[in-house]
């Protein structure tokens, strides 16, 4: 399979001339090295994308530099014998549009120590409605299991449920045999949220406890918001319960005691996804294509565009419009 001497991407410049990003014609050179050489077929827009792809959020550390956190696609060709021409592959986070150039480009050149073939039981553009959105909440999840979480500790509660980590969240846990309770701050949204798998849809006011511990209402949970909320919510946790943390929504501090730790053995979690290990990452995308798939990706994804419609959605996303997951078709513009 040839490539082209040039082809569109969605580039990201901070220099003299000030902050922007838009479609450019690059040429594979303009590319940072890597071992294997996809042409892409799907990315998909997290709110990491929309900070970067606008400048509101200090993302990229070196410029230019392709956008896009997350990428699908066949390769075209490899250096590394794991791959050769024609296999359908993914990566998702792994220093893409923060060192390395990332998904929004027709060709992409990457790592081959980050690329994971597309495992049985997903397509490429299943593979990108879950990207790093989906990869997180089943990382949280993995994480809770890893400390003997089960459902018999209660409901997992998910903050954030709107956005494409929560909305994720919901089908995998409850694909996974959790009972789910969103918190969504959008009561509009009731509905599409307990599609997805939520037994109850609850407003922000669950989780307004001030007190260092409340009742315990959830069996733990995945929080995307920081904050007040994850502190509401660690009080409210049942005795070795686990609480994932993997976003900052609405604040990265955290006003807490340690009473839920020492009394009731709750264990607050970290995710950090974009690092992941490789032997880690290959599990979790094990389980999202077999015990773990939701049923109803496409009503998760709530919107697909090409690589022109980019900032349109990045529009929405910061002005707190996001609803499940967007999807970018690059092989097949729509």
């Amino acid at each position: 399979m040839s490539i082209p001497s040039s082809f569109r991407a969605f580039r990201i410049h901070n220099d003299a001339a000030g902050y922007r990003s838009g479609l450019e014609s690059i040429a594979l050179t303009d590319l940072n090295s890597g071992e294997v050489i996809i042409k892409t077929a799907y990315s998909s827009i997290n709110y990491k994308d929309a900070l970067a792809g606008t400048g509101q959020g200090k993302i990229l550390r070196q410029f230019p530099l392709v956008g896009g956190i997350d990428v699908a696609g066949h390769v075209v060709t490899s250096t590394d014998a794991a791959f050769k021409e024609g296999d359908a592959v993914l990566v998702t986070g792994s220093g893409l549009s923060e060192t390395r150039d990332g998904g929004y480009s027709e060709y992409a050149r990457l790592e081959a120590k980050w690329v994971i073939p597309l495992p049985t039981g997903l397509s490429l553009r299943e593979a990108m409605i879950l990207g790093t959105a989906g990869f997180t909440a089943a990382l949280g999840l993995l994480r809770m299991e890893d400390n003997r979480q089960t459902p018999a500790h209660g409901p997992l509660a998910v903050t954030g449920a709107s956005g494409g980590v929560g909305s994720l969240a919901l089908a995998i846990y409850r694909k996974a045999g959790y009972e789910v309770h969103a918190i969504s701050g959008k009561p509009e949204h009731a509905d599409y949220l307990k599609s997805l798998g939520a037994h109850e849809v609850l407003g922000r006011d669950a989780l307004a406890t001030t007190k260092p511990m409340d009742t315990a209402r959830f069996g733990g949970g995945l929080d995307n918001v920081g904050g007040p909320m994850l502190a509401a919510l660690l009080a409210q946790t049942a005795p070795y319960g686990n609480v994932a943390s993997c976003g900052l929504a609405a604040s990265h501090e955290l006003h807490a005691t340690v009473m839920p730790f020492i009394i009731r053995g709750v264990s607050l979690l970290g995710v950090a996804s974009a690092g992941t290990a490789r032997d880690i990452r290959e599990e979790v995308w094990r389980r999202l294509a077999d015990s773990w798939k939701p049923d109803n990706l496409d009503a998760i994804c709530t919107r697909e565009v090409g690589l022109d419609g980019l900032a349109e959605v990045f529009s929405a996303m910061l002005a707190g419009q996001s609803l499940g997951r967007s999807v970018v078709s690059i092989a097949n513009p729509v």
